[in-house]
């Protein structure tokens, strides 16, 4: 079970990686260009929750990420154990709320920078980072878990 943590370590430390990087290297607002127009990286700071919800509350942050957090770790020992996919997708989830977590208590804001204009629709994404990242990706291994779970389930009560 603890190879799992280290893959939360891990999105914790490309995460911390990638915020310092972008912080002591790039200035507030600068853009970097990858692929124009599509992806770059883009140094901007976010005070609120996803697309700046929230802003200013701190305090509601802190809880909601401690509950997370703890509810997270409880599935993973409860729920998880094998179910590969699953424990996965927590420790996904576990590494972006860590790493969001980490730079509300000392940057009292996170860092964002990814940067990515979906073509066709043109649609600028809001802004995100490595820990947004892992949180969504985290989020859907958990529906595919799910998902299959259900299918399983469904093919033990035509068995039975």
């Amino acid at each position: 079970m603890f190879i799992y943590y280290g893959l939360a370590l891990l999105v914790i430390f490309l995460d911390q990686l990638t915020k310092w990087l972008v912080v002591n290297n790039m200035k507030l607002g600068e853009r970097i260009s990858i692929s124009e127009p599509y992806f770059g990286l883009l140094s901007h700071r976010n005070k609120g929750a996803a697309w700046g919800m929230l802003e200013g509350q701190m305090w509601l942050f802190y809880i909601v990420t401690i509950i997370v957090v703890a509810g997270i770790v409880y599935y993973f020992h409860k729920e998880a154990k094998g179910e590969p996919l699953f424990a996965i997708a927590l420790m996904m989830l576990l590494g972006g709320a860590i790493g969001n977590f980490i730079d509300r208590v000392i940057r009292k804001e996170v860092v964002d920078f990814i940067d990515v204009l979906i073509p066709i629709v043109n649609y600028e994404f809001p802004i995100f980072n490595i820990a947004d990242a892992a949180l969504t990706v985290g989020v859907v291994l958990v529906i595919i878990h799910i998902l299959m779970d259900e299918k399983k389930n469904m093919k033990k009560k035509k068995v039975s």
